[in-house]
């Protein structure tokens, strides 16, 4: 095992991801959210390997999701510059959670049958 001989200990990108509405975190979560991560459009490049915690402020959910991920891919040539986030799943229970979480709110707003097309077709960039 080695020591980690670092000065200060380096702690995650910490994000705040506000919706005004739900149909804008249902349109990132179906476009640019999957399973295993997301993609987040920007121009500057980020260190591959960079930690980051996202809170998700979605309305009618009293407390914000809260991802771990870490940097994966950097796209900065092309119309669609950006940084592909891969989730870190602390145990695959929050995991779970997240995903239950995301498809009742869907359902409950759009219904089953629309919901589940939405989450069909939904497939992410971020993986």
């Amino acid at each position: 095992m080695t020591q980690d001989r670092r000065e200060h200990i380096r702690k995650p990108v910490e994000l705040r991801v506000a919706y005004e509405g739900l149909n804008a975190f249902f349109a990132d979560y179906t476009k640019n959210i999957s399973r295993g991560g997301t993609f987040i459009p920007s121009k500057r490049s980020l260190p591959l390997g960079t930690a980051f915690r996202f809170r998700l402020v979605v309305p009618g959910r009293s407390v914000p999701f809260e991802l771990d991920g870490v940097v994966v891919r950097n796209e900065t040539e092309g119309s669609d510059p950006g940084v592909g986030i891969q989730f870190r799943w602390s145990d695959e229970e929050r995991r779970r959670q997240f995903e239950g979480a995301v498809e009742a709110m869907m359902t409950s707003s759009f219904g089953p049958v629309v919901a589940r097309q939405l989450l069909d077709r939904g497939g992410g960039e971020g993986h």
